[in-house]
């Protein structure tokens, strides 16, 4: 009994000095690591940073009526719905009325280089999980880490590595948006019908001609809806991101906190929900022409 009691005592601090010592080591090999190859990484971002960059300046240089005149095109070429071009000309309209304008095109920068960072990696990723089984198992739990961590937790590491700029808050996004686009890509490439891999298989068709021609392009509609919640978790990280030296509309949101600025803060939260607004309709009704293109080919 008493050796029982001893060691109830003894091993919460055991365990503490234990725990300390890990911390101490983990705390220690990351600044080895950062001190080692920080400089390393910076360079291997410096690319991304002067593509931001330059369509930041492109989008801030380009006449207000050629970037409505562009909004309007992409917004009909996607929904071809005469309502959402109106509203997102009006919303355009509003946003530079207000004084948001410039605050605005550099969200529209940061959002289109990370959704652009989010397709390249994920839907290759997401393939690459259709494809094997073994894949799926190891980058599920990943992907479920990154959907579930504080998103303040994983700016640590980041900001340590790379400091206070536009790369890590743009890296910050990429982590927090890229989990959707992933894994409707692996949903879409799994749910394509066996008599369609059948009849390519047929046909006499190859991995990369059944991949290309067939299952990509019947995963369409699941991969565009990844891709929309890509875009709507990238914009719900843009005041987050400000936090770290990112440009944009939550710049001014988080002045408006520390100071109390109730209408400058409510004024840039709604121009975040127009933007929001207008990539979720024009981006889901592309995705339902797809998917209505997709059933008119299947039924013929």
């Amino acid at each position: 009994m008493s050796s029982l009691t001893e060691f109830l005592t003894t091993f919460p601090a055991m365990g503490r000095r234990d725990l300390s010592e890990l911390k101490k080591a983990i705390d220690g090999g990351f600044r080895t690591f950062s001190r080692e190859f920080g400089e390393s990484l910076e360079n291997f971002f410096y690319p991304l940073l002067k593509f931001l960059v330059w369509l930041e300046k492109l989008l801030l240089a380009t006449p207000w009526p050629i970037i409505i005149l562009i909004v309007a095109a992409l917004a009909w070429f996607g929904s071809r719905s005469i309502k959402i071009v109106i509203g997102s000309v009006l919303s355009f309209l509003a946003i530079g009325y207000f004084g948001m304008w410039k605050d605005t095109m550099s969200t529209l920068a940061i959002i289109s280089v990370s959704t652009i960072v989010c397709i390249s990696v994920g839907i290759p990723l997401g393939i690459l999980m259709a494809r094997s089984d073994r894949a799926q198992a190891i980058v599920t739990p990943i992907l479920d880490i990154m959907q579930t961590i504080p998103a303040f937790v994983y700016l640590i590491p980041v900001v340590m590595l790379l400091g206070i700029g536009k790369v890590p808050g743009l890296i910050a996004v990429c982590i927090y948006a890229i989990p959707p686009v992933v894994r409707l890509t692996n949903l879409g490439i799994r749910l394509v019908e066996k008599e369609a891999l059948e009849a390519a298989d047929a046909f006499g068709a190859n991995y990369r001609q059944r991949l290309f021609g067939v299952q990509i392009p019947l995963a369409l509609p699941n991969i565009f809806a990844g891709i929309n919640q890509t875009i709507m978790m990238a914009l719900a990280m843009v005041v987050i991101a400000s936090m770290i030296g990112v440009a944009g509309l939550g710049v001014p949101v988080l002045r408006s906190i520390s100071n109390q600025y109730l209408a400058l803060g409510m004024m840039n939260g709604l121009a975040i929900v127009a933007l929001a607004i207008i990539f979720d309709r024009v981006s889901q009704s592309y995705g339902e022409r797809l998917q209505r293109h997709r059933h008119g080919v299947q039924h013929d």
